[in-house]
C-alpha cells in the first residue's frame, strides 16, 4: 500500500475513533484508535523492513531475506530515511552468505545515511571485517575507529576489542613471515 494512503487511513481512522469516543462507544474507539496507532506506524516504518529486522535478531536469514525481498522498489516504496537501513539489512544478510559483496551493500547504507549511531557503528565494524579478510589493515583500523567514534553507548564495545585483536595477530602473523 503506498504511504500516503496509510497516512491517510490512519489519520481517518483516528478521527473515527475520536468520534466514537465523543458519542460514548468506548468499547469500540480505544480499539479503533490503537489499530490508527499501528497503522500510522507503518508510514514510517515499512512493516517488511520490521519484520526483517525481527527475523533478524532470531536469526532466521532466509525468513529476513523473504520479507526484504518483498520490497520491490525500495527507493519508492520506502521513505528517504530508511534506505540505508534497507540497504543495512541486505548487508547483514548477505553477509552471511558470502561476506566479500556484502560490502557494497553497508558502503551504501553508509553513503545514504542512518540516524542511529549505534547502527552507522555496524556498518563500519562489517566493513572493517571484510577488511581484515581482504588483509587490508590500514582500511581496517581506519573503519575500526571510526565505528569506535560512533558507538557511543558501548553497544559494540565488544566486537570492536575482537577486532582490534584480529589486528594484532595478523601483525604477528606478518612479523613471523618477514623474519
Amino acid at each position: 500500500m503506498p504511504n500516503i494512503l496509510r497516512l491517510i487511513l490512519a489519520l481517518a481512522m483516528m478521527g473515527g475513533s475520536i468520534a466514537l469516543m465523543i458519542f460514548g462507544f468506548w468499547g469500540w474507539g480505544i480499539p479503533l484508535f490503537f489499530i490508527s496507532i499501528i497503522v500510522l506506524v507503518t508510514f514510517f516504518y515499512n512493516e517488511n523492513m520490521l519484520l526483517a529486522q525481527w527475523f533478524l535478531r532470531k536469526d532466521n536469514m532466509a525468513k529476513a531475506e523473504v520479507f526484504l525481498k518483498r520490497i520491490k522498489n525500495y527507493e519508492s516504496e520506502l521513505l528517504r530515511a530508511q534506505h540505508g537501513y534497507y540497504n543495512l539489512l541486505l548487508g547483514l544478510i548477505e553477509s552471511r552468505r558470502a561476506p566479500m559483496q556484502s560490502e557494497k551493500f553497508f558502503k551504501k547504507a553508509l553513503s545514504l545515511g542512518m540516524h542511529m549511531d549505534h547502527n552507522t557503528a555496524l556498518a563500519k565494524l562489517s566493513l572493517a571485517g571484510i577488511s581484515i579478510a581482504k588483509r587490508n589493515k590500514r582500511e581496517a583500523q581506519q573503519y575500526l575507529t571510526e565505528a569506535k567514534k560512533a558507538d557511543k553507548n558501548k553497544l559494540l564495545a565488544d566486537q570492536i576489542k575482537m577486532m582490534k585483536d584480529q589486528l594484532g595477530m595478523i601483525d604477528k602473523q606478518q612479523q613471523v613471515r618477514y623474519r
